[in-house]
């Protein structure tokens, strides 16, 4: 998988351009763009608080001190310079081509597009899959919860942090005028979350009230926010329960061969652990298994005497995996990774389809061992 790098000519990249033409001291060029991009989105508080503050200045002002003029004492005034910091730090995190982020290992083809939000660069990925190679399609600024990253309760404003599913779209009709154009609610707490006992709801991705442009930094309660014609455009690559959304904490960006290893090493475990079952040699099926395993309200113990029952009682087993997707799970404070995939389960007297999820863990002596196996 190799990323190329998307054009972005919104008018995110025309303030950009402009704070940049200041910090050259070319203010008259500056305040061309400024101008034009106000015209353009009336809204946009951050540009017109530049574009106000470069009328005001002298003709060849120290351009790089405009920003902080009187942003000391009023809290607005700051969220807008910390906006501006953001962003323009955003930008300058855009990948290079070639490069891949290091959270996604395999997409499958039957997901054409993925959603990644580098927390605390406020920057939101949308990346297009074209036969397995991943094509950075576009990028914009997005804001997160006020304190932070990394939920763990209901009310304590923050933005989790994993890889989750967009469930629906909301109307912005159906919606207070907070929410802008609409919103798009993500499938928080996940399987993992639970796991790890994680509480609260109501993280979506969502638009602004269409008297602002965007919103600081952090500001909502949890969500990820944007400009509107940010979140539309975004609403045209989703595709309901499966569009994964990645919320990331330590986002990297990292040449495409790095992944390779680390992706063919994992699917020789998931092929192994099929290979056992299918095989109906159990016990080597249920190394794969970790102590602490819990899945639909067993434990490990239950888990195995029920799989030693059933298997035993087949004449044979066929397991077949399709469209599998390979994740490195962010947030995690051990090794984790996430294999989706479609399973077709068949035997002598029974057969199913069902989606799966398996969350593999590294253990201290290096072996990898399924935690949390889900279908969804």
């Amino acid at each position: 998988m190799s990323v190329a790098t998307a054009i972005d000519t919104g008018p995110e990249r025309q303030f950009n351009e402009a704070v940049e033409l200041l910090r050259a001291g070319r203010s008259g060029e500056a305040l061309s763009t400024l101008e034009s991009l106000t015209r353009r989105e009336p809204n946009f508080r951050l540009a017109q608080l530049i574009y106000g503050e470069l009328l005001a200045a002298l003709s060849g002002a120290d351009a790089g001190k405009l920003v902080a003029t009187s942003m000391s004492t009023d809290a607005r005034l700051r969220d807008l310079a910390e906006e501006a910091r953001v962003r323009l730090a955003g930008e300058k995190a855009v990948p290079m081509p070639g490069m891949v982020p290091n959270v996604v290992l395999q997409l499958s083809e039957g997901f054409e597009h993925a959603i990644v939000v580098d927390l605390p660069r406020a920057r939101l990925y949308l990346l297009e899959n074209n036969g397995g190679e991943l094509s950075l399609l576009r990028h914009h600024y997005a804001a997160i919860g006020r304190n932070g990253s990394g939920k763990q309760v209901t009310g304590d404003m923050r933005t989790p942090v994993g890889l989750y599913h967009i469930t629906h779209w909301i109307d912005d009709d159906k919606l207070p005028e907070l929410y802008g154009a609409g919103a798009l609610p993500l499938d928080y707490p996940n399987a993992w979350d639970r796991h790890l006992r994680r509480t609260g709801s109501g993280i979506w991705l969502h638009g602004v009230p269409r008297d602002t442009y965007s919103r600081p930094p952090r500001s909502s309660e949890g969500c990820v926010t944007m400009a509107n014609v940010d979140l539309e455009a975004l609403r045209t690559h989703v595709r309901f329960g499966g569009t994964p959304v990645i919320l990331s904490d330590k986002l990297e960006w990292v040449p495409a061969d790095a992944v390779t290893p680390v992706r063919e090493a994992f699917m020789r475990r998931v092929e192994d652990w099929r290979a056992k079952w299918s095989a109906r040699d159990t016990e080597a099926y249920l190394a794969y298994y970790a102590d602490d395993f819990s899945a639909d309200g067993m434990g490990r113990a239950a888990f195995a005497a029920h799989k030693r029952r059933v298997n035993a009682s087949k004449k044979f087993i066929d397991i077949r995996l399709s469209d599998m997707s390979l994740f490195r799970y962010p947030g995690a404070e051990q090794d984790v990774l996430l294999a989706e995939f479609t399973m077709e389960y068949s035997s002598d007297n029974y057969a199913v389809t069902t989606r799966k999820q398996q969350f593999w863990r590294r253990e201290a002596d290096g072996a990898w061992k399924i935690i949390r196996e889900i279908n969804r």
